[in-house]
């Protein structure tokens, strides 16, 4: 029974010992990261850094938090930040974020309020700490700049793709999507829909062109160079939208490929683009005749079944131009 006893006490001061050497080294390693990021020009500021949760966790809390990059032009403020982990597991990572914090953009300053954002990381073991699997889930988000976009529910997710370092499996899934009211506005004399964007949808893998390690932060975002869209959907009231295909994309963001699409109601889905403005009516009166063929020939002139080319910087749907492709670029 004694030297159980003693087996028990040595074995307890070991993990005590254990905890403390990490918890100290987990609070220096990470003012030494903010230290470094000040010598680059970074803003990178806290007002209190903590490490408790002896004996089993090491619950990092940050108060009155301040990230900006000067490279980039964005930067994150928030009252508290909360990295949660199990001593015993130190690479799988909670995130807590608070219910109001602000982000800066090159072009605006935004304001987010949720009830309740967290997001668990799981990270490699070498020194950069590659992400291998993260979640984000989200409640009765709120983002106010100089519009204001809100969701009921969000969820983000990514794997790492077996064998590889830097492809990734994506997932997104928004519920209960409000748009800005002014955008609402000029779609009001349009198609009548609920106020409400019934769900997005996003099932990807997305080949980068580095991995997503501390070099993403420090340095540079890693660039996507393949998109395999596996299925996008969108519903939104009477409007229903798929696409599914693969697109090469350059340096400078440019993707290459096709994307076949599926639109239920698609005549509504032209009249809410020109009502936002996002296509001049000259283009869609020469699109809705193009499309309006390509439709009948599925037999339901209100469904579209049809392959988008991106080519040239630019969209086709057959010979019909469709406006400029999207530059698939990370700041």
């Amino acid at each position: 029974m004694k030297r159980l006893l003693i087996v028990i006490l040595v074995a307890a001061a070991a993990w005590s010992g254990y905890w403390f050497i990490g918890s100290y080294g987990l609070k220096s390693a990470y003012e030494g990261w903010f230290e470094a990021r000040r010598e680059d020009g970074w803003q990178a500021d806290y007002a209190d850094l903590s490490v408790r949760g002896f004996p089993n966790r090491f619950d990092t809390t940050f108060t009155d938090l301040a990230i900006a990059d000067p490279a980039t032009g964005w930067a994150w403020e928030a009252p508290f930040f909360q990295l949660l982990a199990l001593s015993y597991r130190p690479n799988s990572v909670i995130a807590v974020f608070p219910p109001e914090s602000t982000i800066a953009t090159p072009n605006e300053r935004l304001a987010l309020t949720t009830s309740d954002t967290k997001a668990s990381l799981t990270l490699g073991a070498s020194s950069r700490l590659p992400l291998q699997r993260a979640t984000l889930v989200g409640s009765d988000l709120m983002v106010e700049g100089v519009e204001t976009v809100s969701l009921d529910s969000l969820r983000l997710a990514a794997e790492l793709l077996p064998g590889s370092e830097t492809d990734y499996h994506l997932g997104f899934r928004a519920e209960g999507l409000a748009l800005p009211d002014p955008l609402l506005g000029r779609l009001s004399g349009g198609v009548a829909l609920p106020d409400l964007v019934d769900k997005v949808h996003v099932d990807a893998d997305v080949k980068f062109d580095a991995p997503w390690d501390l070099d993403a932060i420090e340095q540079r975002r890693p660039q996507p160079r393949h998109l395999r869209l596996r299925l996008a959907e969108a519903e939104w009231g009477a409007l229903k939208l798929s696409a599914t295909g693969e697109l090469d994309i350059d340096a400078a963001g440019t993707p290459t490929g096709e994307i076949a699409v599926k639109a239920e109601n698609w005549r509504d889905m032209l009249d809410l683009a020109v009502a936002a403005g996002a296509l001049p009516e000259s283009v869609a009166a020469s699109a809705e005749k193009a499309l309006g063929l390509v439709a009948g020939l599925s037999g339901r002139a209100d469904t579209l079944n049809a392959t988008i080319a991106f080519r040239d910087g630019g969209m086709y749907l057959g010979p019909v131009p469709l406006g400029e492709a999207p530059v698939m670029a990370l700041r």
